[in-house]
């Protein structure tokens, strides 16, 4: 009998063990170790997170307690290989908080980020281990590093004085309390804009003031109807592929206004949702860290790491397009007010007219709209012409895989292949908008490349977007724009995908802020390229290719705009440095009297706002790129150029393809962003091809 009960009480406490074991801290066994997304569940992130904390902090303690002398192996790359568990728990929760959460996933979030932010201070504030990195860098000269290790070396102790360790102890309390303050601010801000996203709703319950609209955005809206359960009515949202066709085609100015003031004015509304108060709060905390690190402003703090190095140089560099920019833009609003003069309109161009008449002179000019165009880019068709680029430039292979882990129905998962056929990295898909994902399109990963031990870690990528949903009767079928984004998030990927790097910490997109869209920026130059264009675009209907005339037409026509389009983002990025180079350690008071100074400072005309509003500009206040939002158009002068050299030697030439992908996309953060690029390109890069390219030349 006693037996009996001792098998009974060890099958009860296996099976608790089974229950209770967290799947977030056990080997992976699923195919290529990919998260086993189906067995995580919200309860296993906070145990997870403090087991993994726990263990980094084991293995940090490790280093420093080490009685050998501090050398490149034993804490340069100990510390980098560290964390690893912490990493994998990261990547999961923080990708899906992005990409499908909930309220419960939020409050985790906001849980875990003090703990976190805590942690990596203890780290980067560790005086022992701040002593062995300073030993090891201060012999650098004696020690034979490869350019690699060089460069990881350099990086590493100066991102520990970047975060603190040269302070005094008083000092570092402070910097402390203000990381921890700025984490949960973010992460607020990013909940608003998100909430406000999804709150808003233009309900139209009368078919004539659809009047404009193309069917393709009708059904789209009805379909949102039937799932917010509002029968006979057609629902228009804040999701791209919502308000901005609707902003194009909708003939109903007092509805276009009513969907764009809603618009611009996320994170502005004096309610439960406003971000006003919080980017008070976040530019002045970030000035106290910049001054407390010794410098002028975030913005100094920021670019003293990028390749623009000055505050100064970026507001140069912006000017430089800026002033013809601006000059094509006012060409383009009055053209847009002869038009509306034409029609009879009585009233002045406004912000929420300019896509309606800038469609109405493309179709005049060009006889294109994106009614025209949609039937030719069924989203399967746009994912395969991407990756016949990618075999043609590099030989990679995508073969789409059944049955695996995945976070959420809409997710196509691929193993993707080198040319010589072996395994490279995993690539997950995630196309269509719901409320649980953010607006907007990003590349991350679930596991960056790295080399230990002889083995390569292969990646983990994903790319993430919000495209329109396939309909009853019809598939996902993309606009012109959004072609391009897809293709601009597929180019992240591959930098991520074709890392080559044996340290974590460089591997991948771990490189400059305003070097990482290099990679990402020039693959929207294929995709609009007459000879790819050919390849993908087939008729949805009829499987015919796009006609020569249409591919004439999307040449001809891709200079249109381009005031109005260089003009929007170079105004988000002055309004971004103007807020990260105040020097002033008040609070802003008035957010939107700040943003209207910065605007009139440049002289943006009224009928164009910056591209992404104070209330949210997530990529700063809840991003990575404060003081760094410049870095795209920075990008685009390296990627003109960079493109430039494949149409003098061929779209596909092997040679600059495999100088490209060697120089640039295996290198991640190993080399001066810079001498890689020379190393491709033989110079250093021009402007004059940016230029030529936004027609502004």
């Amino acid at each position: 009998m006693k037996n009996y009960i001792l098998l009974f009480l060890v099958a009860i406490m296996v099976s608790c063990s089974t229950q209770s074991t967290n799947p977030l801290l056990t080997q992976w066994e699923t195919p290529f170790e990919v998260p086993p997304f189906a067995q995580i569940q919200e309860k296993h992130y906070v145990p997870a997170f403090k087991q993994a904390m726990k263990k980094h902090s084991t293995e940090i303690q490790t280093i420093v307690s080490t009685k050998d002398e501090a050398t490149f192996d034993n804490t340069i790359a100990a510390l980098d290989y560290s964390g690893r568990l912490l990493n994998r728990v990261e990547s999961v929760f923080y990708n899906l908080n992005s990409a499908n959460t909930n309220k419960e996933m939020q409050a985790i979030a906001k849980q875990i980020s003090p703990l976190r932010t805590k942690h990596y201070d203890d780290i980067n504030l560790n005086p022992q281990l701040f002593e062995r990195v300073k030993s090891v860098w201060e012999q650098r000269e004696n020690l034979e590093l490869t350019a690699e290790q060089e460069k990881l070396l350099d990086d590493t102790y100066k991102s520990f004085v970047r975060n603190g360790a040269n302070l005094p102890e008083e000092k570092k309390k402070e910097l402390r309390v203000i990381n921890e303050e700025l984490s949960l601010l973010s992460l607020k801000f990013a909940e608003n804009v998100l909430a406000e996203t999804n709150d808003f709703k233009l309900v139209i319950d009368d078919s004539s003031d659809l009047v404009g609209l193309p069917q393709w955005l009708i059904d789209q809206a009805a379909d949102a109807a039937k799932e917010n359960e509002m029968p006979d009515t057609w629902v228009f949202t804040l999701h791209k592929p919502s308000w901005i066709p609707f902003l194009q085609y909708s003939s109903k100015r007092h509805l276009r206004e009513k969907l764009y003031t809603a618009w611009i004015h996320i994170g502005d509304n004096d309610n439960e949702h406003d971000n006003k108060k919080i980017i008070s709060k976040i530019v002045t905390l970030r000035l106290q860290r910049a001054n407390l690190l010794g410098f002028a402003s975030h913005a100094d703090y920021v670019l003293d790491q990028n390749m623009a190095k000055k505050p100064e140089n970026v507001y140069s560099f912006l000017q430089q397009v800026w002033t013809p920019a601006l000059n094509r833009a006012k060409a383009e609003a009055y053209d847009m007010q002869k038009k509306i003069d034409a029609e009879g309109g009585d009233f002045r161009l406004a912000s929420w007219d300019w896509w309606y008449y800038a469609e109405k002179i493309r179709q005049d000019r060009y006889a294109l709209s994106d009614d025209v165009l949609k039937p030719y880019f069924e989203l399967e068709n746009v994912k395969n012409g991407m990756f016949e680029v990618a075999q043609k430039l590099y030989g990679l292979s995508f073969v789409e895989l059944a049955d695996m882990p995945i976070y959420h129905k809409d997710v196509t998962v691929y193993e993707v292949k080198d040319k010589d056929g072996s395994h490279l990295a995993i690539l997950y898909m995630d196309f269509h908008p719901r409320p649980s994902k953010r607006s907007g399109a990003w590349m991350t990963d679930f596991r960056s490349q790295y080399k230990k031990d002889g083995e390569n870690v292969a990646p983990i990528i994903s790319i993430v977007m919000n495209f329109s949903k396939p309909t009853a009767d019809l598939p996902s079928l993309l606009t012109l724009d959004e072609v391009l984004t897809s293709f601009h998030e597929f180019g992240h990927a591959l930098h991520g995908m074709l890392s080559d790097c044996t340290y974590p910490g460089q591997a991948g997109t771990n490189v400059r802020r305003d070097f990482v869209e290099l990679p990402s920026q020039i693959m929207e130059n294929w995709a609009q390229h007459p000879d790819v264009i050919e390849s993908y675009a087939k008729h949805v209907e009829t499987g015919a290719p796009i006609p020569d005339e249409l591919v004439e037409k999307i040449e001809q026509s891709s200079k249109f705009n381009q005031g109005f389009a260089t003009v929007e983002y170079i105004a988000a990025s002055i309004l971004d440095m103007d807020y990260h180079t105040r020097t002033d350690t008040t609070l802003v008071v008035d957010v939107d009297e700040f943003e209207k100074t910065s605007m009139r400072k440049i002289g943006l005309i009224p009928e164009i706002i910056p591209r992404y509003r104070s209330g949210y500009f997530q990529h700063i206040f809840s991003g990575g790129y404060s003081a760094g939002y410049y870095s795209y158009l920075w990008a685009e002068v390296l990627d003109a150029d960079a493109f430039e050299a494949f149409m003098q030697a061929g779209l596909f030439d092997q040679k600059t393809a495999t100088a490209f992908r060697e120089n640039i996309l295996e290198r991640g953060g190993t080399e001066d962003p810079m001498v890689l690029y020379v190393r491709f390109r033989g110079r250093e890069p021009e402007i004059t091809p940016l230029l030529k390219k936004r027609g502004l030349l």
